[in-house]
């Protein structure tokens, strides 16, 4: 099974979610996070990924004389390379962001169901923006937002700081007719850019 296939499973993409940020989670702090999978189902998914690599155990404790273990995630383990992203079907792409649209839409249902609404309050929101660049400026804005948010992640869990979901989506828009793409760059064609987020 490819890194692709596997994560585009619901339950194994949920899995992989709640172990963002760098966190450490037992099988038990996981089925009090995703409350609503079947515990079976919850152990089968977490050791189809730790089979394959995108999480690895990060310890273990003794709980009324059994072990405990704790995963950690594996993020190159988690991600789809470029090359296997430009082996993936259309009709592959489409699943795989219609899968991650519904978990996106989820987390912000979840967002509402606990009070949520005030998007000033919560230091929240979502937009869409537009911009104009050539292949390379868009690359390298990817490579500067990346950068971003790596030095914020890497502050980790403490007083006063709350996890949160940063979700990028970067595409080429639709060109009105008589805009269309002008390639006036020499790098336009260079390698597909890191993922910001």
């Amino acid at each position: 099974m490819d890194t692709a296939e596997l994560l585009l499973h619901p339950v194994r993409l949920r899995i992989v979610q709640a172990f963002l940020g760098g966190r450490t989670l037992s099988a038990a702090q996981l089925r009090a996070e995703l409350p609503d999978v079947p515990t079976a189902t919850l152990y089968r998914q977490l050791a189809a990924l730790a089979e394959h690599d995108v999480l690895r155990p990060a310890g273990e404790r003794r709980v009324r004389g059994a072990v405990e273990r704790s995963w950690q995630l594996n993020e190159a383990g988690a991600s789809v390379d470029a090359e296997a992203a430009a082996a993936m079907t259309p009709d592959e792409h489409r699943r795989a962001f219609l899968t991650f649209v519904a978990r996106l839409v989820a987390d912000f249902d979840r967002y509402l169901d606990r009070g949520g609404g005030d998007l000033a309050r919560d230091v929240a929101g979502y937009r869409q923006n537009a911009f104009y660049a050539s292949d390379t400026e868009a690359a390298a804005l990817a490579i500067r937002l990346r950068a971003v948010f790596q030095e914020y992640a890497a502050l980790g869990p403490g007083p006063g700081r709350t996890r949160r979901l940063l979700t990028t989506v970067l595409l080429p828009a639709s060109e009105p007719p008589g805009e269309g793409r002008r390639r006036t760059d020499p790098g336009a064609a260079g390698p597909a850019a890191p993922e910001p987020g």
